[in-house]
Formats: C-alpha cells, structure tokens, sequence
C-alpha cells in the first residue's frame, strides 16, 4: 500500500465518520421534535400543558421528589413549580405529602393510580417501538441502549450548564 492510498483511505474514513455523525445528529434532532409532538398531543388529551406533562414525567421517572429537588431537576424557577404542582395535584396527577424523614417538608409523588391512562395513550408508540427493536440483535440493543443513555446524559449536561447561564 502507498502511503497516497494510506491517506486517501484515512481521509475517506473521516469523511464518513463526519457524514454519519452529521446524519445521526439531524436523526436525533427530528427524534426530538416527533417525541415533543408525540407527548403534546398525550399531554393535551388530558388538558395538561406540555410543561405540566414533562414536569409529571420527572415526578414519576425520579420520584417522589421535594419541590425544591423537581425544581433542580427542570431548571424551572420555584414559582412557576407551584403553579405546575398545583394544576398537576387539582387534576389528580400528583400528590403532596409530608416527608416522614422531616415532617416539615413536602415530597411530591405521581399517583400511580393514573398509569393506566398514560400506558394507553403510548401504546401505539411503544407497539411500533416493540417492531423496530425486534429487527435488532441482543448486542445491538445493547449498543444502542448505551448510546442513547449517554446521549441523555450529554443533554443532562447541556441543560444543566444552560441553567447555571453558562454558554
């Protein structure tokens, strides 16, 4: 092999790697807007509005959380919570409890009681999930589990920055 041919190859190894980086990243892009869509249409057949329905979705991923926790974890400001929390608690979502580890704080949890209703409303989206991960092998889910965890973990990181008003 000539070292022209070591280096055309190098570069033509590059250029894929950018075009795929590139194609993976506008993916990820469209992914989001249809997810944003998605829980939209979810969050407005119940009448919350879409920061509500995140802010239930935190609730119930990492929950129970105090105020004060949900407020770090959203990067939303105190007042605003309280509003949320309270939409989220009249329309039976969440419910406020004393933390029995300090009685005079408050822990926020989901009311489990109104999964069924979520679970419905996602149902086509995770059957068609269910039919795309069928058309992978054990170590490409593998791959892929941790490609998106560290993905979430790399927009955790962004927001959080974003948050703390660094650029």
């Amino acid at each position: 092999m000539t070292p022209t041919t070591a280096g055309d190859e190098d570069s033509d190894a590059r250029r894929r790697r950018r075009r795929s980086g590139a194609a993976i990243k506008e993916s990820m892009r469209e992914l989001s807007v249809q997810l944003s869509l998605l829980n939209h249409q979810i969050s407005a057949s119940f009448d919350l509005r879409d920061t509500d329905f995140d802010c239930l979705d935190v609730i119930k991923r990492h929950g129970p959380l105090t105020p004060s926790g949900l407020a770090r974890r959203t990067g939303l400001h105190a007042a605003t919570l309280t509003g949320i929390l309270d939409r989220l608690e009249r329309g039976e979502w969440i419910a406020r409890e004393r933390d029995p580890a300090d009685r005079r704080a408050v822990i926020v949890r989901a009311r489990r009681e109104r999964n069924p209703e979520l679970f419905r409303k996602f149902a086509g989206m995770n059957s068609a999930m269910d039919g795309l991960l069928a058309d992978y092998s054990p170590d490409q889910l593998e791959l892929l589990a941790d490609f998106l965890r560290r993905t979430a973990d790399a927009g955790r990181g962004a927001t959080d920055a974003l948050v703390r008003g660094a650029d």
